[in-house]
């Protein structure tokens, strides 16, 4: 037939009722397994076609007629689909039900015959009326295996009262583990105690625990010495406030390594699993010093060696030899906010220029280029309390040193110097004029 389907030619009889009563005058006689009353598809057709939509549904089933030289549309492929009679329902000895998503906060109930695992019906609601009301009019069910809802147990108490209740396999093992891990973290305390002794002479010397293999990364290091610095302070009577102050760190962050008994259970990352890449990393670096710098040409040698995982595992692993550091070093890690903070200076008075020192009771006009001093009667650094030189109306202290620290942020007229974030003022030559003339006058 070649790439044609093929054509069969049929000739039937045409068959005349011979009552007159008959409302079918004429009828064509029918082939049993070749012809079907109003069908153009022979039966074996038909069902090819049944099969492409219940596998693949409209768009699907249509591109996979079309490669059977069938050329039917999506449209008609549904059609087909939605004539098909359902098969006969069987109550199952063993049913599932569980609940879905259907959108938002609305959600729908699913019953699976868990024996056969097709489903048997749904609708909307999780109800237990409905429920109740399904198991009653389909009586046989002996096992039900449900989720812990208390909406499922009450309709199958009410619709199948001698079935059995099971929790099904996830939510199982779910429980399960949620309450281990609450007895291990009420009991957390006591768990080391109840280790058996470790026999150091059965301990060969060069056996690496999961310990130390941890306190030999970062993080280790950095749990290892906030720890200790946290239970020096605490230890001495310090409280956590006062320890959080002289380490910036957050109270509770200071509470939470101060009630830890080891450094191993505040350590916030655990140490590097072994990966799946690392019998690979000598040729890895053998092949980066040789000249190959490709990711694709690497991961492809490394398949053929027996590596099977991923690209992306191989990039990250070269990460390193391309910022020019080992194979092994790890990524840097970038500063947390708390770092980033400690590097702004704080915008305080120390931030500006210090004064002009005092030196005596000599006199020196204010545009040359010798330190400024003053004479006001009496020494500025005298044993009595003298106006301050630099703030009309203040006095200094008889201990005070000479260095005129102003109190506010903004600092002295006469003795400082413009900050470097301030630009000085534009000079116009009218200014100029006027500045040189007040200088001549003072020189005068």
């Amino acid at each position: 037939m070649g790439d044609r389907a093929a054509l069969i030619e049929l000739s039937v009889r045409r068959l005349y009722c011979e009552n007159a009563a008959c409302g079918k005058v004429t009828f064509a006689e029918q082939v049993p397994g070749l012809a079907v009353r109003y069908q153009r598809r022979t039966p074996l057709l038909q069902r090819v076609v049944n099969a492409a939509g219940v596998l693949l549904a409209g768009r699907g089933g249509a591109r996979m007629l079309r490669v059977l030289n069938v050329a039917l549309s999506r449209c008609t492929v549904l059609s087909q689909l939605m004539r098909m009679p359902l098969p006969p329902l069987v109550t199952p000895r063993v049913l599932g039900v569980e609940d879905f998503a259907l959108y938002g906060s609305t959600y729908g109930t699913l019953l699976v015959d868990a024996t056969t695992r097709l489903p048997l019906t749904l609708w909307e609601g999780r109800d237990a009326e409905q429920l109740g009301r399904w198991l009653r009019e389909h009586p046989g069910v002996e096992i039900v295996c449900r989720d812990g809802s208390l909406a499922y147990r009450q309709g199958i108490s009410a619709g199948a009262p001698e079935a059995i209740q099971i929790s099904d396999r996830f939510h199982m093992w779910q429980g399960l583990s949620r309450r281990v891990q609450d007895i291990a973290t009420a009991h957390r305390s006591c768990l080391p105690e109840a280790l058996p002794p470790v026999e150091e002479a059965g301990r060969e010397p060069d056996e690496v625990t999961t310990e130390d293999a941890a306190a030999d990364t970062r993080a280790g290091r950095h749990a290892r010495g906030l720890f200790e610095a946290v239970h020096t302070l605490t230890g001495s009577g310090r409280s956590y406030s006062a320890a959080a102050r002289e380490l910036g760190l957050d109270r509770k962050t200071v509470r939470k390594y101060a009630r830890a008994r080891t450094w191993q259970e505040v350590m916030r990352r655990p140490p590097r699993k072994p990966s799946t890449l690392d019998p690979y990393r000598d040729y890895l670096q053998q092949r980066w010093d040789e000249g190959e710098h490709n990711v694709m040409v690497l991961h492809t040698e490394l398949r053929n060696k027996g590596y099977l995982g991923h690209y992306q595992r191989v990039k990250m692993a070269i990460a390193p030899l391309r910022r020019g550091l080992p194979l092994d070093q790890p990524r840097a890690r970038p500063p947390s906010p708390r770092e980033t903070a400690r590097w702004i200076p704080p915008r305080t008075a120390a931030a500006y220029t210090p004064p002009t020192v005092c030196t005596g009771s000599s006199s020196t006009a204010p545009n040359s280029s010798a330190p400024m001093t003053w004479s006001a009667g009496s020494p500025p650094c005298s044993t009595t309390a003298t106006p301050h030189p630099c703030r009309p109306g203040s006095t200094r202290s008889p201990t005070a040193d000479c260095h005129h620290l102003p109190v506010s942020p903004e600092p002295c007229a006469k003795t400082s110097t413009p900050s470097l974030r301030e630009s000085p003022p534009p000079t116009t030559p009218a200014s100029t004029k006027a500045a040189s003339s007040t200088s001549n006058s003072r020189n005068a």
